[in-house]
């Protein structure tokens, strides 16, 4: 059975203001959702709770299906959607003092299920978003680019299906712009899922998009004749029936 993550009627609230509510939309095996809308929206807030990170208000969200017997060997019987998931936030989740080589060595031991390969090799990884050269270096050191593209490494290293990320052009080159559609390319052609949240338009023909309503302005609040989205129309190549 493909795998395929649902969201149904999610809402989300930061502290006594909705920040959205009646988000649902599924994704299947080989889709790629961008996820656009205003500074606020929460883009952001949907990806971090799709990853667990933070409690939904309302709603619920479910990855169900996989192949025990690919290679990937993803089974939601037994692992959790923080297994399933790698989430790239704004932070790029890598420690300055030590070098480009051993961060990626540490999220590969750390990301990586003892059921499933492991992704690229570290050089291998490093080759792919140009940063081979300076795999000994300190992080700290880089610059605010090659920082990013050292966080965008750690999905190579270690596979997983569901890709969460946000703003992950952010502080790259129209060049290393290119390099991410790529990468996020081949992981959807490779079964894979991604949701990301960008202002940056990215070269993905097969791509749909997912727009935030944004909060609700306050006389609407709980009325009748206010339209929210209906994400559920998410379609195209990956996206499930």
């Amino acid at each position: 059975m493909p795998l395929c993550l649902s969201v149904e009627g999610l809402a989300a609230r930061r502290g006594d203001t909705l920040i959205f509510r009646d988000v649902s939309f599924s994704a299947g095996e080989g889709a790629v959702v961008i996820v656009t809308g205003a500074n606020g929206s929460g883009k952001s807030t949907l990806l971090r709770i799709v990853a667990g990170l933070l409690r939904a208000e309302a709603g619920s969200i479910r990855v169900a299906g996989g192949d025990p017997q690919r290679p990937d060997a993803v089974d939601t019987r037994t692992e959790t959607r923080r297994d399933l998931c790698h989430y790239l936030g704004h932070r790029n989740g890598l420690k300055t003092e030590l070098t480009v080589f051993d961060n990626l060595a540490f999220w590969r031991s750390f990301a990586t299920a003892p059921s499933r390969r492991h992704g690229l090799e570290i050089e291998a990884a490093l080759e792919e978003v140009g940063l081979l050269a300076l795999a000994d270096l300190p992080v700290g050191v880089l610059s605010a680019g090659q920082q990013r593209r050292a966080a965008l490494a750690r999905l190579l290293v270690a596979w997983r299906p569901i890709w969460l990320l946000d703003e992950p052009t952010a502080a790259l080159d129209a060049a290393s712009d290119a390099m991410v559609s790529r990468m996020i390319a081949r992981h959807a052609a490779s079964a894979g899922i991604v949701l990301a949240a960008t202002h940056l338009p990215l070269d993905l023909p097969q791509a749909r998009a997912l727009a935030m309503p944004g909060p609700p302005r306050r006389e609407d609040v709980g009325g009748d004749d206010v339209v929210w989205l209906d994400a559920g129309q998410v379609d195209g190549p990956g996206a499930a029936p």
